[in-house]
C-alpha cells in the first residue's frame, strides 16, 4: 500500500472518529463524573473495538452482514438496547452527587475498559463506516503487513482522540461546571444516548 493512501485512511478514519455520537457523550460524561483515569480505560476500550471493526471488515464481515441480514439486523437491536441501558443508569444516577475523583477511582480500571469495548462493538455505526467506507478505500491488493499496520493505526486513532475528549472534561474548570448543572445534564446525556440506541434499534 502506498504511503499516501495509507495515511489518507487513517485521516478519513480519524474524521469519522470526531464525529458526535453515543461514545463521545459517553466518554465526556464519564470524564467529567469519574475523572481521567475512568475515562482514559473506557478511551482504550473503544480503541480496541475500533480495531475490531476494522479486522473485521477486512476479514470479509460487510459481505457477511450483506449475505445474512438477520446478523446485522441483531446487531442494531442489541446494540441499540445496550445504549438505552446506559442511558437509564444515567437517568437513575443523575441527582447523585460527584465522588472526589483523587481517591479511590469509582469504577475499577477493567471495568471501564470493558464498557469502552461493549459500548463500541455493539453499535452498528462502525458497522457502517467499516463495512462500506474503510473497505472501499482500501487496496484490494495492500499487503498483510500494511492491513495489520493500519488496524493498529484505527485503534491509535480512535483511543488518542477519545483520551483528548477525556482530559479536556476531567479538568477542573470543565468538571466544575459539569458538578453545577449534572443533574439535568446527566438526563440530558442520557436522552440522547437513549435516542442513539433506538434510532439504531429501530432503523
Amino acid at each position: 500500500m502506498e504511503l499516501g493512501v495509507f495515511f489518507s485512511v487513517v485521516l478519513i478514519h480519524l474524521l469519522a472518529a470526531m464525529s458526535p455520537g453515543p461514545t463521545f457523550v459517553l466518554c465526556l460524561r464519564t470524564a467529567a463524573s469519574e475523572g481521567f483515569g475512568t475515562a482514559a480505560m473506557l478511551s482504550i476500550g473503544f480503541g480496541i473495538g475500533a480495531m475490531l471493526w476494522a479486522a473485521g471488515a477486512m476479514a470479509g464481515l460487510a459481505l457477511l452482514f450483506e449475505l445474512v441480514p438477520a446478523l446485522f439486523l441483531g446487531l442494531k437491536i442489541i446494540g441499540g438496547l445496550f445504549l438505552v441501558y446506559i442511558a437509564i443508569m444515567m437517568f437513575r444516577h443523575a441527582k447523585t452527587p460527584m465522588p472526589e475523583i483523587d481517591t479511590t477511582a469509582p469504577r475499577r480500571p477493567l471495568s471501564a475498559m470493558r464498557m469502552g469495548f461493549l459500548a463500541f462493538a455493539t453499535n452498528p455505526k462502525p458497522a457502517v463506516f467499516f463495512g462500506a467506507i474503510f473497505i472501499g478505500l482500501l487496496p484490494t491488493d495492500a499487503s498483510v503487513l500494511s492491513r495489520v499496520l493500519l488496524v493498529a493505526m484505527i485503534g491509535v486513532n480512535e483511543t488518542l482522540w477519545y483520551l483528548s475528549v477525556a482530559r479536556i472534561f476531567s479538568l477542573p474548570k470543565p468538571r466544575a461546571l459539569y458538578a453545577r448543572m449534572k443533574a439535568w445534564t446527566d438526563r440530558v446525556f442520557g436522552a440522547l444516548i437513549a435516542v442513539f440506541g433506538l434510532k439504531i434499534a429501530l432503523t
